[in-house]
């Protein structure tokens, strides 16, 4: 595991995978790095590309000061991922996010276009977490009901904490195992055991008290850059038409809908995702 110091003084943790050479491949964090399985970074690595997957503040490795109380806004979080593109390559990156990392790649891409040569957007939307546009699908609250209605567990209990991620991903139509495996993962890299760091780890809940402000929808057709968007057909908390209104919108997109993934990016679709974002 390494770090990168953005000019604005923000420690952000980075593992690598690849040829250090090859053209660079940022894997933005919805919000752990995580986020993103090893098995995708490995099969991207072995296309021959240089794969940095980041955490965002608050998560992971990356600066902590306050997940209750963000000083930051998601414009913030958009320059640290140009921050980083540009200080690991002098040539443009092909930036990735998944979940809430997908807002920030969207935004990071529409505002520091020259950092930028790819897009890859995977189980996001294009408007910020709050009430969604009209035209868009919501999330399936009959799912979120019982997602929701799980009780807490105590944030310091590596184990509880793990059953909990197991039992919402059941919920949500993702791999039970494998959210418990990730989870105990989140939990080890995190900065402490204090309830709202590991709270922020593991539901990335800075996002509903971040200033997502202004709207960038109506920008997507301004991205000129290859442009993969990648969804789960069964998606019950960004349901498909998310994807389908990201592909539609951003000029030239291709849209890969994965028929047997929820919400999670599953492992086993790890190199059709790769193939995909190689011929970007």
């Amino acid at each position: 595991m390494h770090s990168f110091r953005t000019p604005e003084g923000v420690t952000l943790g980075v593992e690598h995978f690849g040829d250090p050479e090859a053209p660079l491949v940022l894997l933005v964090g919805g919000t752990t790095m995580l986020s993103w399985p090893d098995e995708v970074c490995a099969s991207l690595a072995r296309g021959g590309r240089h794969v940095v997957r980041y955490d965002l503040r608050d998560s992971g490795t990356s600066t902590t000061v306050d997940p209750e109380a963000p000083a930051y806004t998601l414009r913030d979080l958009a320059a640290d991922a140009a921050a980083l593109a540009r200080g690991l390559d002098d040539r443009p990156a092909h930036l990735a996010g998944a979940g809430v990392g997908g807002m920030v790649a969207q935004v990071a891409a529409l505002d520091h276009p020259d950092a930028f040569s790819a897009l890859t957007l995977a189980g996001t939307r294009p408007v910020a977490p709050g009430p969604v546009d009209d035209d868009l699908p919501d999330h399936d609250m009959a799912v979120l009901k019982r997602r929701f209605a799980l009780p807490m567990p105590d944030w310091s209990d590596r184990a509880a904490v793990a059953e909990f991620a197991a039992a919402g991903a059941e919920i949500l139509g993702d791999d039970p195992a494998a959210a418990r495996a990730t989870a105990e993962r989140v939990f080890d890299r995190a900065p402490s055991t204090e309830p709202a760091v590991q709270l922020a780890n593991q539901l990335g809940l800075v996002f509903s008290k971040l200033d997502c402000a202004p709207r960038w929808r109506e920008r997507l057709p301004e991205l000129a850059i290859p442009t993969l968007v990648v969804h789960g057909r069964h998606n019950r908390f960004f349901p498909v038409g998310n994807g389908e209104a990201l592909a539609r919108e951003i000029p030239g997109a291709r849209l890969l809908v994965l028929e047997q993934a929820a919400t999670a990016i599953p492992a086993a679709a790890a190199s059709e995702i790769a193939t995909a974002m190689l011929e970007l």
